[in-house]
């Protein structure tokens, strides 16, 4: 599948265009978002609210994460640093990552997607699984077992490059624990601190869960994993709004066209995706309309 195929010169140029104004209001409208499940919880807390603010935050930890992974391409802003300063700064050090750490292994992902080489691999090769088998692993990560794995790998890491004073290593870390503080700092000048813990158990669960079911959504159980061409090593699951708002969030659902062309910003993935349809691209290609028909294809009864 080339590019060439089915887009002109004038049609790439198009979908690879970026605006700074759309970048920016996806970035801010995710903080805008964040910041009324804050504030909505802090006014009505009670057990509902307190559950549908966890289920919302790792949503939008989610969001955070997937314009980190654009800013990474180079794709949401029109400037490198723009991508390198708000990537990093709003999107990856709340959730813990470092983009430029991020976006090479990322980066090899997508140079060898669809051969035996990809380094992301481990995370969906055994796919489809047993029923038993998803179960221990989502209950791995929603009572915080993966979670409190990954944070101990960090943890661990820092505390080596620490001990061999490798100081510039150790500044990821040292950035991930100030924007933390930072927005520890925020809400207890509201005067709701307490809320914090939820952006933390979000995090340590329901966070772990999406990230798993959005890499069994990306490249599980695909027609051919091991297929240079994206239509077969990948997969883009067409949503309802409201399951995007946490399994999908800024276009990741269309993840097929990313693979098609790395270049496109995430806001317009979706047009790309109809002109894909319209000039018979995806005729061939399975059509998965929603995560319960995702999961239901990649466990096993």
């Amino acid at each position: 599948m080339k590019v060439s195929d089915y887009l002109t010169r004038d049609e790439i140029a198009y979908f690879t265009a970026k605006s700074d104004w759309q970048a920016g209001a996806m970035v801010l409208g995710n903080w805008f978002f964040i910041a009324a499940i804050f504030a909505t919880v802090a006014s009505w807390p009670n057990p509902l609210t307190i559950v549908a603010a966890v289920i919302l935050l790792a949503g939008r930890q989610l969001a955070l994460s997937i314009l980190m992974h654009d800013c990474g391409h180079r794709t949401l802003f029109r400037s490198a640093r723009l991508n390198d300063v708000i990537g990093q700064w709003l999107c990856a050090l709340p959730v813990m990552n470092d983009q430029p750490s991020y976006a090479r292994g990322h980066l090899e992902h997508h140079r060898k997607a669809g051969s035996h080489e990809d380094p992301d691999l481990p995370n969906y090769q055994a796919y489809p699984i047993s029923r038993a088998s998803f179960r221990r692993k989502a209950i791995r990560d929603l009572t915080g077992q993966t979670g409190f794995k990954l944070m101990s790998y960090i943890f661990r890491g820092a505390s080596g490059v620490i001990s061999n004073e490798k100081r510039a290593s150790a500044l990821p870390f040292v950035q991930q624990l100030l924007v933390q503080l930072v927005l520890f700092l925020i809400l207890a000048a509201c005067g709701i601190a307490w809320t914090y813990l939820l952006w933390v158990v979000a995090y340590m669960t329901v966070f772990m869960f999406i990230i798993r079911v959005r890499q069994i959504a990306e490249h599980a159980a695909v027609p051919d994993l091991f297929d240079p061409d994206s239509r077969l090593n990948t997969r883009t699951v067409d949503a309802p709004w409201w399951q995007r708002i946490i399994f999908a969030p800024c276009g990741v659902n269309f993840h097929m066209e990313h693979h098609f062309m790395a270049s496109v910003p995430c806001y317009k993935l979706k047009a790309l995706r109809e002109h894909l349809r319209k000039h018979r691209a995806l005729d061939e290609v399975p059509e998965f309309h929603g995560y319960g028909q995702l999961l239901r294809h990649v466990v096993l009864t």
